[in-house]
């Protein structure tokens, strides 16, 4: 793991938030990235996540991302359970994610999932409905949007990719411009093992790297 950790670092801007995905490790390879200098780290199921917490209480400056689809009903342990959602995906979720924050009184790091191309297969607004939805989410004054995060599908070139992420920058880009008063647009949660370094040229501020970590 090592090994491959450098080689990774080796290739990444300062800027660059590297998020392991450890939904399908054990705490212990979560704690085996740890003691290699990786502090964050990415679940999708919030019950599996739970029992790693509760085995690695101990790494006190763990910093943990929600990046699965977010069901109402689950909203309110992702958030006493996580300081990132990457996967607020409806104007619904983010209205009950706002609700819920000012009920538990602790703030928690949103990002906006967009689909950059339609894609059946994933959630998350299509641009044109995001740009729609942005006055409504600016009333959300609870949650904490800091930007945007996308999946992207599957079978695309390495040009296609980028300009699929390049897209979803922009977006964040000229949102920023409008001046909204609660929607800052300063992370883009972009790319994957098999695409981060396309990711990272088009921008992105954060990758959540699974495989290629672990294994």
């Amino acid at each position: 793991m090592a090994q491959r950790l450098n080689s990774i670092r080796q290739n990444l801007p300062e800027t660059v938030r590297l998020i392991a995905v450890s939904k399908n490790v054990s705490a212990e390879a979560i704690r085996e990235a740890y003691d290699l200098g990786v502090r964050d780290f990415a679940e999708s199921r919030i019950q599996d996540a739970l029992l790693k917490q509760e085995q690695l209480q101990s790494l006190s400056d763990i910093c943990w991302h929600f990046i699965g689809h977010l069901q109402g009903n689950k909203a309110k342990k992702a958030l006493q359970n996580f300081q990132w959602i990457h996967t607020c995906d409806s104007l619904k979720l983010a209205e009950r994610l706002d609700r819920l924050v000012e009920e538990l009184g602790s703030s928690r790091s949103i990002l906006l999932q967009v689909k950059a191309l339609p894609d059946d297969n994933k959630s998350g607004w299509m641009i044109p409905e995001l740009r729609s939805d942005l006055p409504k989410l600016n009333e959300y004054k609870n949650l904490n949007i800091q930007g945007l995060m996308t999946i992207l599908p599957l079978g695309l070139s390495a040009d296609q990719n980028l300009e699929a992420f390049t897209k979803i920058r922009d977006l964040g880009n000229q949102i920023d411009r409008q001046n909204y008063a609660n929607l800052e647009m300063k992370e883009f949660s972009m790319g994957m093992s098999g695409d981060y370094l396309t990711a990272v040229k088009a921008g992105s501020t954060m990758i959540r790297l699974g495989s290629i970590i672990f294994g």
